[in-house]
């Protein structure tokens, strides 16, 4: 039986609410605290003849359904955003449909935004009962479960432009887009700010390693322009062999971060439950969260196969490539709870868990996701591989090393945020304009040699 956030212990509360004096200092400041006027009618839903809410009635063909749609008016008021999920249902029937290519990719993309809300909500709920190792470990694949979803999808198809834009600007998104707002959300409140930098230049050391493994493709298949030997395959075979090396490294830090080292990371569990505050109520039982987790997974894979599929109408209608779809547009979407919860917690002066999420994000994806693609992509006989264009890794790479020079003193302000706000700005200019067609620095050599 799931606990409700109903009632409280304590004399000075009732309903749920505090009482006594300082009532509205007490109130607590949660990115998921619910509507509350709207959740406090909804708890009173129906009552049996003994004054109790139907759903915690003891006939069990009452209890159950009424069970079943509290906790879903729950879950719908848990989050602003989630108003955007009358995008679900349209997207799909339009995309079941075969409208117009515009209005599939637009609806589909609204929709995917409060899907990727409830899956980090869910993941949430599921850690207050799994704990902080699992929950951590959790909250750390399903919420990029939007960016693999649709790079599967695209994989499927033949799409490997898009899946590697989609991964390239995920990294971006998070180390540059989340942890600027993250920098200028905590910066607004108060001059400067600390956090764990010995965690910090772990991450974006680990970042400097996923963007090396990038680096190393790029330039062997420009060097084998002039060779005899086939570029592709040989980047082929670099590609999966990095990205074996890669889910390695990424195991290894798992073990480090909740074994060897979990003292390093214990910052955040400190800040979360060593203020005297008890855990937030949970709104859904591990059950409910994990058969949540299953449908949204579901529908988002299902509006996913929709988006994907009307990349190639928008990109001949509208004028946008391939590569600005899959490097800007997709990953604002996937990381957008993400994007939420970092700037939710950093407003709280929360910053080494801000952190966490921003560049833990990032790291995730290029050192597991990624290789992941890769590998998959090998078992489904499509040539994934680490190579990016030249010009994708150059930006990548500055990326990083920018990030690593703002965190490597612990510290941040609100100039630092506008720093990375700037610098995702001028890439997604760049990348507006630039063309699918525009090649690699390899093949224009390997031209000229043929042309000679």
């Amino acid at each position: 039986m799931m606990s409700h956030p109903t009632t409280n212990a304590s004399d000075g509360q009732a309903n749920g609410r505090p009482t006594g004096d300082g009532a509205a200092d007490e109130a607590p400041a949660d990115e998921r605290t619910p509507l509350n006027h709207a959740a406090s009618s909804l708890r009173t839903l129906g009552t049996n003849s003994e004054g109790k809410p139907l759903y915690e009635d003891k006939r069990a063909w009452v209890r159950y359904p009424m069970n079943f749609l509290h906790i879903t008016c729950q879950v719908l008021i848990s989050n602003y955003i989630n108003v955007l999920l009358v995008f679900v249902p349209a997207g799909i029937i339009l995309g079941a449909l075969g409208m117009n290519p515009t209005a599939v990719f637009v609806v589909n993309f609204l929709a995917i935004v409060p899907l990727a809300a409830l899956l980090s909500f869910a993941t949430e709920e599921l850690s207050v009962k799994l704990g902080e190792t699992i929950g951590g470990l959790m909250n750390a694949t399903f919420g990029n479960a939007v960016e693999l979803i649709v790079s599967i999808v695209a994989l499927t198809k033949g799409e490997i432009r898009i899946v590697q834009a989609s991964m390239l600007g995920s990294i971006l998104s998070n180390i540059l887009l989340v942890l600027g707002c993250c920098f200028i959300a905590s910066g607004i409140r108060r001059s400067e700010s600390s956090f764990n930098k010995t965690v910090a230049s772990t991450m974006s050391s680990l970042m400097a390693v996923a963007a090396t493994s990038l680096i190393i493709p790029a330039t062997l298949y420009a060097s084998l322009a002039n060779s005899s030997e086939s570029s592709d395959k040989s980047v082929l075979i670099l590609s999966r062999g990095t990205a074996i090396v890669m889910l390695i490294l990424y195991c290894l830090y798992l073990v480090f971060q909740l074994k060897t080292h979990s003292q390093l990371f214990d910052a955040e569990a400190q800040d979360e439950g060593g203020d005297g505050k008890e855990k937030e109520p949970e709104i859904l039982s591990p059950v409910a969260a994990g058969i949540c987790l299953v449908l949204v997974t579901l529908l988002v894979a299902v509006c996913a196969e929709y988006l994907v599929g009307s990349i190639d109408a928008i990109v001949q209608s509208a004028g946008i490539s391939k590569t600005f779809i899959g490097l800007v547009l997709l990953p604002i979407v996937g990381n957008a709870a993400e994007h939420v919860t970092a700037c939710v917690v950093a407003w709280k002066d929360k910053m080494d868990l801000a952190i966490g999420v921003a560049i833990g994000s990032s790291m995730q994806i290029a050192l597991f996701v990624t290789p992941f693609l890769v590998i998959l992509g090998w078992i489904m006989g499509e040539e994934m591989t680490l190579r990016f264009q030249s010009f994708e890794t150059v930006v990548f790479f500055l990326s990083v090393l920018v990030v690593n020079y703002l965190i490597q003193d612990g510290k941040s302000n609100y100039l630092e945020g506008c720093m990375c706000l700037g610098t995702y700005v001028i890439i997604a200019l760049a990348f507006y304009i630039y063309p699918d067609d525009a090649g690699d620095i390899g093949s224009a050599v390997r031209a000229m040699v043929v042309g000679q």
